[in-house]
């Protein structure tokens, strides 16, 4: 456990270092570290990506360098974090975000606020990290289910899990030193349909058992 933490706190600095002049940040930092599979299609992983880009470059036209705004995207529900300087800078990015095409719903976690620092940009990795390293601990969770963003010390869930997985997911994220909320932005799927999304046993497992 020490040794994945450490890993990904190396890796949240490293990003942070990257990532914190950038006003408009698309994505999560280190989410992917751990991904091996996903239970969303390839076809529906490029097309969140290609969301958070479109969706991210017209609100950067929209509003310019006002505001810290990170935009996430998982099965086409997009989530704002960060500042913004005006509850109307607020309205019209989640306006532009919800415009944005494929784009199902927008979840407007804005805050009206000045922008955050470096410092607690930083300690948002962190926490991430932690918060990420805790899953892949778990024995009974499946950590690359989940997406996770953190800002201002608030962990925010997205993912297509059952209802045991995220209620156990968000009390793992709330265990964790530094972790003062936890928003779940889940996508509730039938212990059925969690069946049919995981993979197929490979021969060798199957006859193991």
């Amino acid at each position: 456990m020490k040794s994945i933490v450490g890993r990904l706190c190396a890796a949240a600095v490293v990003l942070s270092s990257l990532n914190g002049c950038a006003p408009l940040m698309l994505g999560t930092a280190v989410g992917g570290a751990f991904v091996v599979t996903d239970r969303r299609t390839s076809g529906a992983q490029l097309e969140d990506q290609g969301i958070e880009i479109k969706a991210g470059n017209r609100i950067k036209e929209a509003v310019g360098e006002r505001g810290h705004i990170n935009v996430t995207s998982y099965n086409r529900v997009i989530l704002l974090t960060g500042e913004v300087v005006s509850e109307a800078d607020r309205l019209t990015i989640e306006q532009v975000a919800a415009r944005t095409e494929n784009v199902r719903s927008v979840v407007n976690e804005l805050a009206v606020m000045g922008s955050s620092s470096l410092t607690s940009r930083s300690s948002d990795l962190l926490v991430q990290a932690k918060v990420k390293a805790t899953f892949v601990d778990a024995r009974d969770l499946q950590s690359n289910a989940f997406k996770v963003v953190v800002e201002r010390g608030e962990v925010f869930l997205m993912g297509m899990v059952t209802e045991r997985e995220a209620t156990r997911a968000a009390e793992l994220a709330a265990s964790v030193s530094g972790v003062l909320k936890v928003v779940k932005v889940l996508h509730i799927i039938s212990e059925e349909e969690l069946i049919r999304k995981l993979p197929p046993a490979s021969p060798a497992s199957a006859a193991a058992r």
